[in-house]
Formats: structure tokens, sequence, C-alpha cells
């Protein structure tokens, strides 16, 4: 097997880990009105379940990378993924609400960590210059599961309720450590992390603005996107069965969506992810009007689907070039900064609805937290300029 087989391998083995970590971080979202009437609560409380696997994605990352910092790096994505094993067996079995929310934190936790060891030894296994597509190349096993766990898991959730759903996602998960276990190599030159110079990192203007870009400008698809199911059912008026069928149409756009997004941003990162950003946010004000029509709302959410995937691949790129000094810790608070994102978007969707103007006006409000999301962006670039100014100033000077 050639050296080009081998990182193929290995990022083949990392996508289908990471689609077994997506699909039981949305299945969550198509299944919400059956999670609801079985558990007996409301949506919004139902919509929770998205906050606190988000949030407890947040609280894991930094405490799980600094766990797994002396460990080899195969052997931490294994003991990573063994934790979502587990959690994922408990909420096939639990009892209420709030064992549920506790075993959401539970396989939550590894998710920061997987991701971002994943994503510097994805970037590791490749030639150089092709670290954002090979990091895009893992993150397409989390748009395959928009693609195919999401919708399938959906439908299974539906037929035969929702804890079989989570039994399916609870055996993908061994599959999927298998799969590490044989193909992802040993790297000898991929030194454990020093915990502290990792954090100097954070002291970075620049890292600490990647971060908030991610929050911001991924935040503003889980406004919208963690109520897709009743926005479809009640307001396009898209039945209980067909629901999936709009997943799949929505994973099938991130699939795209994540590819298109690595190779632009090799290309050209910055103004790649603005022109991105623009685009989600115009996407997610339309939203608004075509949620009303079942055909529109279809075309839509298509549409959405590339342009929310399409900001994976610069956001983690964005961060990993800006820490230098510590990309590890870095790449893996920013996969935690993606899910805080989630949990304040499904946060700001459930007071709309709750106490504001309900589900018709969610597109707005999910715009908003993605036009903030890129006024930092714009800042960020803006600061980057000025500094190379005044960089070269000075050597003329």
């Amino acid at each position: 097997m050639t050296s080009h087989d081998h990182s193929r391998a290995a990022l083949l083995a990392l996508s289908v880990a990471a689609f077994a970590i997506g699909t039981t971080e949305f299945v969550i979202m198509g299944l919400l009105p059956e999670v609801a009437a079985d558990l007996r609560v409301s949506i919004p409380s139902a919509g929770l379940l998205v906050s606190g696997y988000a949030l407890g994605v947040a609280a894991g990352a930094p405490l799980l990378a600094a766990l797994t910092a002396r460990m080899e790096r195969r052997n931490a994505l294994l003991a990573l993924l063994g934790l979502f094993i587990a959690g994922n067996a408990l909420c096939a079995v639990a009892p209420n609400y709030a064992v549920l929310m506790l075993a959401r934190v539970v396989a939550a936790f590894c998710h920061g960590s997987f991701f971002g060891i994943g994503a510097v030894v994805a970037s590791h296994v490749v030639p150089r210059g092709q670290g954002a597509r090979a990091i895009a190349l893992m993150f397409a096993g989390l748009t395959l599961a928009n693609v195919l766990g999401v919708p399938f898991g959906t439908f299974l959730g539906q037929w035969a309720g929702w804890r079989s759903t989570f039994g399916a996602v609870t055996v993908l998960g061994v599959v999927a450590a298998l799969g590490v276990w044989r193909l992802v190599p040993a790297l000898p030159d991929l030194h454990a992390p020093d915990m502290r110079r990792e954090m100097a990192v954070l002291r970075q203007p620049q890292v600490l603005l990647a971060l908030a870009m991610t929050v911001l400008g991924f935040g503003g698809v889980f406004t919208v996107f963690t109520y897709i199911a009743p926005i479809l059912q009640s307001q396009s008026h898209i039945g209980v069965g067909a629901t999936g069928w709009v997943l799949v149409l929505f994973g099938a756009g991130t699939t795209l969506g994540n590819l298109l997004g690595g190779r632009l941003a090799d290309w050209r990162l910055m103004p790649s992810l603005v022109a991105i950003l623009i685009a989600l946010t115009l996407i997610l004000v339309a939203f608004t009007w075509t949620m009303h029509s079942s055909m529109a709302a279809i075309a839509t959410v298509f549409v959405w689907g590339v342009a929310a995937f399409a900001t994976v691949p610069p956001l983690q790129m964005r961060v990993v070039q800006q820490a230098v000094d510590g990309p590890h810790l870095a790449s893996t608070l920013n996969i935690a900064a993606f899910n805080l994102g989630n949990a304040i978007g499904a946060f700001i969707g459930g007071a709309v609805i709750d106490r504001g103007p309900g589900l018709p006006a969610l597109g707005f409000a999910g715009a908003a937290v993605t036009a903030l999301g890129l006024l930092v962006t714009v800042w960020s670039m803006a600061l980057e300029r000025r500094r190379a100014a005044s960089a070269a100033c000075a050597v003329h000077a």
C-alpha cells in the first residue's frame, strides 16, 4: 500500500467516526416531536437536548484535551470513542428527560477533543498544502451524517421509537472505534502537546477572534435548524413521513458545501469565508418567507445546507493557522466553539418560539447571529491587514 493509500485509509477511518458522532449530535432534531411527546415535555424543552449536548462539547473539550494530552494520538481517539459509545448506550435506555439530558452530555464530552485531535491528525497524514482538504474529508463524515445518519435515524425512530435510533448509533460507534484502531497510524513525529504552551495561544487576539467567528458564524444555523422538524411540519405543511427526505436533501447540501469550503479555504481562506457568511445570512433571511411554501422551503433547505457547512473547513483552518504554537488545544476549542454556537442558537430559537413571534421569525433571528459572525470576521481581516502594513513600514524604515 502506498503512502497515498495509507493517508486515504486513515482519513476514511476518521470520517466513519465523524459520521457516528455527527449522527448522534444531529438526529435529535429530526426526532424532536417524538421525544417531546414520549417524555411529556414541550418542543422548546426537547430543543434544550441540543443545547445540553452542545454545552457538553464546550465543557468537555478543554477537560478531555488536558486528560488525553500525554496519550498517543490514536489511543486518545479510541478512549474518546469509548466515552461516546457509553453515552449513546445510556441514551437508548434513558427512562426520563433528566437521564436523557445527562446521557447526551456524557456522549458529547468526547466530541470536541475527538474532532480537535482528528483535525490535527488529518492535516499531518497528507502532503503539505492539502491540510484544509484533509480536514474537509474528515468532516465529510459529519456531513454524510446529515445525508444518511440523520434522515435514516429519523425514519428508524419514527418507525421503531426514538430509543432504537440511539441503540443503532451505539453499534455504529463500535464499528467506528474498530476502524480507527486498524487504519489510523501512529504518528511518532506528532508529539504530545505541551499544555502550557498550548494555553499560551489563547492570549493571541487573532485566535480569540477566530473562536468568536465560529461561535457566531455557525450559531445562526442552529437558531433555525434545531427546530427544522416542527417548521417543516407546521409552516411548510410537509408530512411527518416526508420530513426525513427533506433532511436527506439538507445533508446532500452539507456534503457539497463541506467539500467546496475545503477547496475555497486552500485557495483564499478569509475572502472565501466572508463570501460564505454573507450567503448564509441572506439564505436565513430568505427562509423567513420560503418556509411557507413546501417547494420553496425544500429548495432553500438544500442551498442552506451548502452554505452552512461550507463554513466548517475555513473556520477550522483559520484557528489552526493562527495557533501555530498550540494547534491541538485551539483545534479542540474551535470544535467547542461550533457547539457553543449550537447551544446559543438553540436557546435563542427556543426563546423566539416561547416568548417571541414564534417559528416564522426564526430565519431573522438566525441571520442576525450569523451577521455578527460576519462582522467579527471582517474585523479580524482588518486587524491582520493593519498589522501587515505596520510590519512593512517598519521594514522600509
